[in-house]
């Protein structure tokens, strides 16, 4: 980072379903920021309006702003005016789930007004948030596999659609929106007279569906990876076990499953799901703090997803990890900003 930072902006909410998680993400990313070095400014971000929901200056208490008067953010420069005083941001933590936040809109904004920000490029973003585009990045590479799929738009014969993927793929299938998080409008399917269903399920969150052969699980893992100063790190993995059919919104919201952290699995297939981890963050162009989400199956470790703006709060899965590690959290934060 070649301009000192001062100013920071966090920006949560969104215009997707994930956005009252997306408040709990940012409010907490907040609040682990450095107090002694920078300024925090939390802006809450829907359906085009962006206001100033509390501010905290270095080593000062936080200001919250009553709703009804919250300053409005002037979207011309990324600005706001309070109490008299115009505050431009040094630098923006993006904290919404789903769009658009993760979609690249709002990284494109950013850029075209040359303010630096936690995530990565608005391109990078854009491929990544797409688990269709993201997987078709990832086809050619020899270091992690692939469930073979099936992609449909809406529009398209779902009844023709789901007739061909039963015959090709088979059964159990997952049925996913290409976009979005936290398990919306996701369904494991297993006969093909719940096909047409689930598919239309999917829609509800997006014009397109990703549906995937399950794959025997033996492990479910995630691996977060940063930048910092000495290059891309890998944190400690994370086993999920859970109580229901698949690690779906009730399981990783409501209490019903477990994040073993450092997952209870071979020193080797740490080293590899980081390894791993690491080449898909420098393969896609990663930037900032970023999630990859795995299959360990007997014939090797097959990729699900990225997750370009993890979950953020005190039981989210990357502060587990920092933890695990051994680091302090406002420290990691301070180092994501500065090397992003």
């Amino acid at each position: 980072m070649s301009k000192a930072i001062k100013s920071i902006a966090v920006m949560y909410g969104s215009d997707s379903s994930e956005w009252e998680i997306s408040c709990r993400s940012g409010e907490f990313t907040a609040s682990r920021i450095d107090e002694n070095r920078y300024d925090v400014y939390e802006i809450f971000a829907r359906f085009g309006k962006w206001s100033l929901v509390a501010m905290r200056k270095s080593n000062s208490m936080r200001v919250p702003f009553p709703e009804g008067a919250r300053p409005e953010i002037d979207k011309t420069d990324f600005s706001v005016s309070v109490l008299g005083e115009k505050i431009k941001f040094d630098f923006v933590y993006i904290m919404q789930h789903g769009a658009p936040g993760e979609t690249g809109i709002l990284q494109g904004y950013f850029e075209m007004l040359g303010i630096p920000f936690s995530s990565c490029s608005a391109f990078v973003t854009t491929v990544a948030f797409d688990k269709y585009s993201c997987k078709s990045y990832l086809r050619g590479v020899d270091y992690v596999k692939l469930a073979p799929d099936a992609f449909i738009r809406k529009g398209a014969d779902v009844e023709a659609f789901a007739k061909d993927v039963a015959g090709r793929l088979g059964f159990p299938l997952f049925v996913k929106p290409t976009g979005g998080g936290s398990s919306f409008g996701i369904t494991k399917v297993h006969s093909e007279a719940e096909l047409p269903s689930a598919i239309r399920y999917a829609f509800s969150e997006g014009d397109t569906v990703i549906v995937e052969k399950g794959i025997e699980c033996e492990h479910e893992l995630t691996c977060a990876v940063y930048r910092n100063a000495e290059g891309i790190k890998a944190l400690p993995i994370i086993e999920i076990v859970t109580d229901n059919d698949y690690f779906d919104y009730d399981a990783k919201y409501n209490g019903s499953s477990r994040e073993i952290c450092p997952a209870p699995v071979s020193e080797e297939l740490t080293l590899e799901v980081q390894e791993i981890s690491r080449k898909i963050y420098a393969h896609l162009g990663c930037s900032g703090l970023v999630r990859m989400d795995y299959i360990a199956a007997p014939d090797g470790i097959y990729f699900l997803e990225v997750n370009i703006i993890p979950g953020m709060t005190n039981a989210s899965l990357v502060p587990k990890m920092v933890r695990a590690a051994g680091m302090d959290f406002t420290d990691f934060l301070t180092e994501v900003i500065e090397n992003a």
